[in-house]
């Protein structure tokens, strides 16, 4: 295999083999993921745009590409860095391999480095401006390139995610789901959902469809008026990429939402919540190094129930900044 670097904004600079797109250089946020399983959701969910992810879990790669299993149409790191990249799949819904994968799309790839190592890094410094190349093998202009490269905040990824245009979504899920829809829908009222996509997972969307919702996804330029003119039942803010205040039509317009004649409830996850804390009158601010894995606990303080869920942030709403 192809001998591929990743260099850190710090002056760390590691070796490894190259997969992927090879040869290649990319550069972005260097960050880490927690999943034992997962890593093809992982590399299409758009709020990993602008980010190398690397994977904790030493092996990655078993049981190949599955075309159902994206999030979104193409992967949307910048690169992917793991201890072994398994090079047999075993997977009888498998059409491809990783490293097929993610030539076939561009993205750079580098395996046989000790992420242990880099995890422990980032969680001491923080998240690392990166640049992953099996093109440029020189420390010195590697690491001087992480250092010149673009920091997330100044950066518009959202509009680099979004949808394009408005579109209907009526896709539930395939398999063992398939009749939950028809089910829901004779059961009660079909709700309509507006979701603004800044930069929306499939899976939300197929969630929304099997809870009975009939959905319409609109571009994360949307205004007030356009959302209210489908006349919603309630509004999804979806999840995306990047620092949230940089989204200031995104909040405007959800401050429109708030004060419409007609309430209409809001719901968001990730991107979205955040840019609903702003809309409130809250702040947000940079996390250290994120949360993002599958395997997060998190507790109901009403009924101390603990669930692990899964996450992926860099950013979050500072609490005392709300309004009492």
């Amino acid at each position: 295999m192809p001998l591929a670097k990743l260099a850190l904004e710090d002056g760390t600079v590691v070796s490894g083999q190259a997969f992927g797109a090879c040869p290649a250089e990319r550069a972005g946020e260097l960050v880490f993921n927690t999943s034992m399983s997962g890593y093809q959701e992982v590399l299409t969910d758009p709020s990993y745009k602008g980010q190398i992810v690397l994977m904790t879990y030493p092996l990655i790669g078993n049981y190949g590409i599955t075309a159902e299993d994206e999030e979104s149409a193409r992967p949307q790191v910048e690169g992917f860095v793991v201890r072994e990249l398994s090079r047999r799949s075993s997977n009888f819904r498998a059409t491809t391999d990783l490293d097929s994968y993610l030539k076939r799309h561009g993205i750079p790839g580098i395996q046989g480095v000790d992420t242990r190592a880099l995890t422990l890094k980032i969680r001491s410094l923080g998240a690392q401006r990166a640049v992953i190349s099996s093109k440029d093998l020189d420390d010195r202009s590697l690491v001087a390139k992480a250092k010149a490269s673009p920091k997330l905040d100044d950066v518009d990824l959202v509009g680099q995610v979004t949808a394009k245009k408005a579109y209907d979504w009526a896709e539930g899920f395939a398999s063992e789901f398939a009749g939950a829809v028809e089910k829901a829908k004779g059961k009660k009222k079909v709700h309509r959902v507006v979701a603004i996509d800044y930069g929306v997972k499939r899976n939300i969307l197929r969630h929304l469809v099997h809870q009975g919702c009939k959905v319409t996804v609109l571009p994360a330029s949307a205004t007030t008026e356009e959302v209210l003119k489908h006349r919603p039942d309630g509004v999804f803010l979806s999840n995306g990429p990047g620092d949230p205040a940089r989204n200031v039509g995104a909040i405007r317009c959800v401050q429109g939402l708030m004060k419409a004649k007609r309430p209409v409830p809001i719901f968001g996850i990730c991107l979205g919540h955040q840019i609903l804390g702003l809309a409130l009158g809250g702040k947000t601010f940079k996390m250290k190094f994120g949360h993002r894995g599958a395997n997060q606990p998190v507790k109901d303080l009403r009924t101390g129930k603990v669930e692990i869920t899964s996450q992926n942030h860099g950013y979050a709403v500072d609490l005392e900044s709300l309004p009492k």
